[in-house]
């Protein structure tokens, strides 16, 4: 049986959350595997699990239950081992790095941030800050709208002006918000967002990091801010994706 990994927290965290339902359709019972000083929450693991809302939010509240009593390296959905032993020993290989990522992430939470722009507004913003794309838009207004060539011409330094502004817009944001955080993590490019961007911050503090959010948002009102968290600090388990060594895949692969 495939065991599935919520977290990893040490052996003595207070109020890991044994006995309640996780992942599965019946919920399959968390139980906790203890190790080299540290604890891994975990469940067997359902076959063919897909991330559907019910599980998703399963996940969340027994990271959720595990965090209200300390320090938790949240495991992404879909995180599953091929037994409890090969848990265990990863536990014991990667001890050392564990405990370092569990004392650094100690009374911390993460706030993913991302930005878009106004698009009404950011286009005023370019044709208020060029000169030059204003006399090209105003040429082919007169010209009852201007050739394909003129109007081809007229998009591209539109779109590359936005895209500067994308750029820049982004930059500042990092520069407004990154003093309020322990660390920062930038996330994968999407379409539709200019910046993408995770914060690692005290639990103590986050209401200064979400007042440094408004003040950016009143200073910017081009900028389209959307703050999701607290959340795990998934983004700071470590350098690349969160998960349990080599031995975990994600849910399905290779079934």
């Amino acid at each position: 049986m495939s065991t599935y990994v919520y977290g990893i927290a040490a052996e003595s965290h207070p109020s890991l959350p044994e006995g309640m339902g996780g992942v599965g359709d019946p919920a399959r019972t968390i139980r906790v595997l203890r190790g080299d000083g540290l604890a891994a929450v975990v469940s067997d693991a359902p076959e063919n699990l897909r991330p559907k809302r019910k599980d998703l939010l399963a996940h969340q509240n027994v990271l959720a239950e595990a965090g209200a009593g300390g320090a938790v390296l949240p495991m992404r959905f879909g995180s599953v081992a091929p037994d409890d032993q090969a848990v265990l020993d990863v536990l014991s290989e990667r001890a050392d790095h564990y405990r370092e990522r569990l004392h650094a992430l100690d009374g911390r939470v993460e706030y993913n941030v991302k930005a878009s722009h106004d698009e009404e507004a950011v286009l005023h913003r370019v044709m208020a800050d060029n000169p030059e794309i204003r006399a090209v838009a105003e040429a082919n207004r007169k010209a009852g709208g201007g050739s394909h060539d003129e109007k081809m011409r007229l998009g591209e330094m539109v779109v590359a002006a936005v895209q500067k502004y994308e750029v820049d817009d982004g930059a500042e944001l990092l520069r407004a918000l990154e003093p309020a955080a322990d660390a920062v993590s930038t996330g994968a490019e999407s379409t539709g967002w200019l910046a993408n961007l995770s914060f690692l911050v005290k639990r103590d503090s986050a209401e200064e990091f979400l007042a440094a959010v408004e003040a950016h948002r009143a200073a910017n009102p081009h900028l389209e801010l959307r703050v999701n968290g607290p959340l795990p600090p998934y983004s700071f388990v470590e350098p690349g994706p969160a998960e349990p060594a080599e031995t975990v895949e994600q849910a399905g692969a290779g079934r």
